[in-house]
């Protein structure tokens, strides 16, 4: 970022990998951040070192969602951007695994809860927050939902993930069109930016053949996406593609 507030940026499950990279970026902006985790890593103690904060928030249910809301408002009078990161990747069962279709059921509902539910009590709850921050900062104040370039073709694997995921970008034209012009509500949807340590050699090929570009980016590529968001006054309502070039061959 090119200038950094007194108001902090808010990103939800920021414990690890993506979410851990864009606050370390925005702090070593001398941007303040505050966070939300599920369970205590590596990566939380080190954020808490570099002076952000870290809430320890369990989005799995309304009641774990609409606490951490209160705390932020609470401790906060204004927030400068809202990163919708946190993020769970649950396959489908197979119907061999859930003869009763109850697994099913948990599964959906927890996908459900977690990339829809959540953002949408979020945005709704610290609403006022953003909006005082635009008010007195003299410029539109931001919600980035972060998704999935899988959305765009769908899953075989992980239908309840991709349609929840797709249920949020639907949720940022509606929530755009609300608060202009003093909120921007915009959308990333990468494809996998960085391999897990334990991917193999032949499972990286195979992912990246999906991309024309054929390379892992890193989380870099986000974070520049995120900062364009946050410095770009002109656009709402927008799902930018980080995908290497996918739409392209599949």
């Amino acid at each position: 970022m090119t200038e950094s507030t007194t108001y902090p940026v808010l990103i939800t499950g920021a414990g690890q990998r993506a979410g851990l990279y864009l606050a370390e970026q925005l702090l070593a902006c001398q941007q303040p951040v505050v966070i939300s985790y599920r369970s205590p890593k590596p990566g939380v103690d080190r954020l808490q070192k570099l002076g952000a904060q870290c809430i320890q928030a369990d989005f799995a249910t309304n009641a774990g969602v609409l606490a951490f809301a209160r705390r932020i408002k609470e401790d906060y009078s204004g927030l400068r951007a809202l990163v919708h990161n946190a993020s769970d990747w649950s396959r489908d069962p197979l119907p061999e695994e859930d003869p009763e279709g109850l697994l099913a059921a948990e599964t959906f509902q927890k996908m459900f809860q977690i990339h829809q539910q959540a953002p949408f009590l979020l945005n709704n709850q610290l609403a006022p927050l953003l909006l005082k921050a635009a008010k007195e900062l003299g410029q539109a104040t931001d919600i980035v939902h972060l998704t999935d370039d899988v959305v765009r073709r769908g899953s075989a694997k992980h239908s309840a993930y991709v349609a929840s995921k797709a249920g949020l970008e639907s949720l940022s034209l509606s929530f755009a069109a609300r608060w202009a012009p003093d909120i921007k509500v915009n959308t990333i949807a990468p494809a996998l930016l960085a391999f897990n340590e334990g991917d193999d050699a032949a499972y990286r090929h195979k992912t990246l053949s999906k991309s024309p570009l054929y390379m892992e980016p890193g989380f870099g590529v986000l974070w520049q996406t995120l900062d364009y968001l946050l410095h770009q006054p002109y656009m709402t309502g927008n799902l930018l593609r980080l995908n290497g070039g996918r739409h392209l061959k599949n």
